[in-house]
């Protein structure tokens, strides 16, 4: 998946951080990585699932960074909750376990991002400073499987209209076509090809599907197409 490595924040906007993982040596670990960045500050750590909703109450962290296997409740219920208490605070998986069920239901539950445990220090403060902004970020590993799950899933239905979901992001009916064949994994040129159009044309709506979705990549917007619905017929998970 592409990286947009962002601008270094100024001390006023810095990005609060709360970690919530229950291994002492994890959490030792990625204490010491975070604050190896100047513009990311942890103000809390977490045990157990409770304890991070609890502090995502309290806290109001720009980003949790989230194990899944935690005690009490797991992480994934965690998630569910605190974006329903906190919206606006963003949720990092960061995990060893990279199941497919895993990531859908992380997904599913609100997560921004989903980022393994062997990633470079570099990628995780990157991952941390995307989703910070609301945005999607996924470990490139973890972006095909979803764009493979995705695609299985759509090349399975019927055609159809466009769902009136799409209609919120005032997407135009070509700019649907070209998220749907963005989702099943075709190129720029493919999708000209299919679609019986210049590539400059499909560079376009590209660049007009990121600006409506607000994100700043092709793997974002397939993300969150496929999380608010987008697809013909396909529910949002």
């Amino acid at each position: 998946m592409e990286k947009h490595e962002l601008k270094p924040k100024t001390e006023q906007s810095t990005i609060t951080v709360l970690i919530a993982e229950d291994q002492l040596i994890t959490r030792l670990g990625l204490r010491m990585v975070i604050e190896g960045f100047a513009d990311l500050k942890i103000v809390g750590e977490a045990v157990n699932g409770q304890s991070a909703v609890d502090l995502a109450k309290n806290l109001r962290p720009s980003v949790i960074v989230m194990d899944v296997g935690m005690p009490v409740i797991d992480g994934i219920e965690a998630t569910k909750q605190i974006k329903e208490l906190a919206p606006d605070t963003s949720v990092l998986i960061l995990t060893s376990h990279d199941h497919d069920d895993d990531v859908f239901a992380a997904l599913a539950a609100g997560a921004n991002g989903y980022c393994l445990k062997d990633a470079s220090k570099e990628t995780l403060a990157s991952a941390i400073r995307v989703v910070s902004h609301g945005a999607s970020w996924l470990d490139p590993a973890i972006a095909k499987r979803v764009l493979r799950a995705c695609t299985a899933q759509h090349s399975s239905r019927p055609s159809s209209t466009p769902d009136q979901k799409s209609d919120k992001f005032a997407l135009s009916t070509r700019e649907n076509e070209v998220l749907e064949l963005l989702v099943d994994g075709l190129s720029n040129q493919q999708m000209a090809e299919r679609l019986f159009i210049s590539n400059e044309t499909v560079k376009t709506h590209m660049r007009h599907i990121m600006e409506k979705l607000a994100v700043s990549d092709r793997t974002q917007a397939a993300v969150k197409a496929l999380r608010e619905g987008l697809l013909l017929n396909q529910p949002a998970i």
